[in-house]
């Protein structure tokens, strides 16, 4: 028996379309939602994120800007130019594409946004917000990841979810997140002794590792609903994720592919943070 297939393709369809009509009733009151990203450095990968972002805020009607500096950037230009957009009442939302070179310190530029415009929800105000379940903004990709289990009526509560890594971008969000809704979360690392031990009795599975196909069959039962959050480019240049996706989605209960999976649904939530932000500032 195959896996359903959690196509996040078909979720991010759906949300943008109703994302077109609250753009549509901000215009109608003269609000344009405004994204501002900042991109430093001539990172190949960072560049396509990038023109992502922009296209995708085209197809909804929002309004984006892209600051495009040289990697040597001084780290205090790049905070002059956070400053302007902080006060730049047109921006409702701020985006600083990461990695940033060496010589810039991540942790000064992310805290240097405005709460009410960090539409990734880096800033240490909102990380804290959402431990006590009064979030303002959900990281995107976790977030996403929430509305495709919504979507497809896959239940968190009093579920057993197994996250396979602890970034601050990922793992540890997409855990408070599960927590939040009532599941039983277990949090494996690269110092967990023997993952599989808890990913076989887990009824959701979140990989977020970074490892070419590291989850493969052996970690899972049919009862299991794999989220794959990796991506990776092997060296023939396809890609995949963390999730050894044709041996698990032979045996699992759903499983999301990659590419088409968790990817479509980070850009989405992005779109989903800055109108929430021209909502609530309405300037």
């Amino acid at each position: 028996m195959s896996a359903q297939v959690i196509d996040g393709k078909v979720v991010s369809d759906a949300l943008r379309s109703d994302m077109k009509q609250r753009v549509i009733a901000l215009k109608s009151r003269d609000i344009t939602p405004g994204l501002a990203v900042i991109l430093v450095g001539d990172n190949p990968a960072s560049e396509v994120y990038v023109r992502n972002k922009v296209r995708a805020c085209e197809s909804i009607g929002v309004h984006s800007t892209v600051t495009k500096l040289p990697a040597d950037t001084p780290e205090s230009e790049v905070l002059d130019e956070l400053t302007k957009l902080n006060a730049d009442s047109t921006v409702h939302g701020i985006l600083v594409q990461l990695p940033l070179p060496d010589h810039i310190d991540e942790n000064k530029i992310l805290e240097t946004i405005d709460p009410l415009k960090d539409v990734d929800g880096f800033h240490k105000l909102n990380v804290g917000a959402m431990t006590t379940g009064k979030a303002r903004y959900y990281p995107c990709t976790p977030h996403g990841v929430i509305k495709m289990l919504e979507h497809y009526g896959i239940g968190v509560e009093g579920k057993h979810a197994v996250v396979i890594g602890r970034s601050n971008i990922v793992g540890k969000p997409m855990s408070l997140m599960l927590l939040e809704r009532g599941a039983t979360v277990t949090i494996c690392t690269s110092k967990t002794p023997d993952v599989k031990q808890f990913t076989r009795s887990a009824d959701i599975v979140v990989a977020a590792v970074g490892k070419p196909k590291m989850i493969d069959a052996s970690y899972l039962s049919e009862k299991t609903v794999v989220i794959d959050v990796g991506i990776n480019r092997l060296d023939d240049g396809t890609l995949c994720g963390d999730v050894d996706y044709e041996a698990v989605s032979k045996i699992v209960k759903s499983v999301t592919p990659v590419p088409g999976g968790v990817g479509p649904m980070t850009i989405t939530m992005l779109l989903e943070n800055t109108i929430k932000s021209a909502e609530t500032q309405k300037t």
